[in-house]
């Protein structure tokens, strides 16, 4: 007997304002599947429960079914850390946005690995959120900076810079403007149709252009230590769970060749860490004010394993890749 996601959705903990429908594999297309777990809303605590799966054909992770896209903006509301709203966390302010900014400052770095970066430079951000990053970007090198990002009443200083869009990436038209980098930094396992967000990247990009895409690591070990409570979960927000062998799949399907495959990322890993031990001790809802002095004080004592974080495949992973 075939496993039928709708019906065990149903048998879950849900609001009963929300919808679900049903999807197929991402890489493959196919629609034979099995339970793999129930994520929730860890971090802000909100109620649910939802459904992955893994294919029983090449094996990728995603959420089935899933809330339809729109009724998943009340999961991205003030409280989503990208979104960067509260601003005042008392004395750990300097160090916190010193923490933000540096997330931004290794992003560039691995940019400016492949790409050129200078005042003729485009680069596009998609997921750009209050767009930090192309802010960064354009103070630093002159670069001209694009944003896409679903959510909108953003407001960050000097927002107004960015040539910004709001809604669907593969929704959007760029006026036949070519872009020399696409960036996607957490935003692929977010997406709801990866396919057309990739070839809408394919179509965006300068022949020479490079596509810069960072995912959690499915099969790293942070997930192996936290199982459900993995941060890389997300419920419902992440739509799919990249392992390495399906990014490398989904990359090829839709015309890219990976240049550079690295076990690592601009973010953070000690945050998977943190927050993947709290969720396992504590449940769900991490209340950001309460944590803070904690954070910063067992990253300090981390500090020198956290040295080596490049080497150790701790949870997240980034591909460099330009089209065939």
């Amino acid at each position: 007997m075939n496993f039928k996601p709708l019906t065990r959705i149903g048998e879950l903990d849900n609001p009963s304002h929300l919808n679900f429908e049903e999807v197929n594999c991402y890489v493959c297309g196919s629609n034979n599947c099995e339970e793999f777990l129930i994520g929730e809303e860890d971090l802000t605590g909100k109620d649910g429960e939802f459904l992955y799966v893994k294919c029983k054909d090449c094996s990728h992770v995603y959420q089935n079914p899933r809330i339809p896209v729109e009724g998943i903006k009340e999961y991205y509301d003030g409280e989503y850390i990208a979104h960067r709203k509260k601003k005042d966390w008392g004395v750990l302010t300097p160090l916190y946005e010193w923490a933000m900014n540096k997330h931004d400052r290794e992003k560039e770095k691995i940019v400016k690995k492949h790409v050129k970066l200078n005042g003729d430079t485009r680069v596009l951000d998609v997921g750009c959120a209050v767009g930090t990053f192309l802010l960064h970007l354009n103070k630093k090198h002159n670069c001209k900076i694009s944003g896409v990002d679903f959510k909108g009443g953003l407001e960050y200083p000097g927002f107004e810079k960015v040539d910004f869009h709001e809604g669907l990436f593969y929704e959007q038209d760029f006026k036949d403007v070519q872009f020399d980098s696409v960036t996607m930094w957490h935003f692929l396992e977010h997406c709801y149709d990866p396919n057309q967000s990739l070839k809408k990247a394919h179509e965006v990009l300068k022949e020479d252009g490079k596509l810069i895409i960072e995912v959690p690591r499915l099969d790293s070990l942070t997930f192996k230590l936290f199982g459900k409570k993995w941060p890389g979960v997300q419920a419902p927000q992440h739509t799919t769970m990249f392992d390495k062998k399906a990014l490398v799949k989904i990359m090829e399907k839709n015309g890219f060749v990976i240049e550079k495959y690295m076990p690592y990322g601009a973010f953070p890993p000690y945050f998977y860490i943190f927050t993947g031990v709290y969720f396992k001790l504590f449940g769900k809802g991490l209340n950001l004010n309460k944590i803070i002095f904690p954070y910063f004080f067992f990253q300090l004592l981390l500090s020198p394993i956290l040295l080596f974080q490049k080497r150790l495949n701790l949870s997240m992973q980034t591909v460099v890749c330009r089209k065939i």
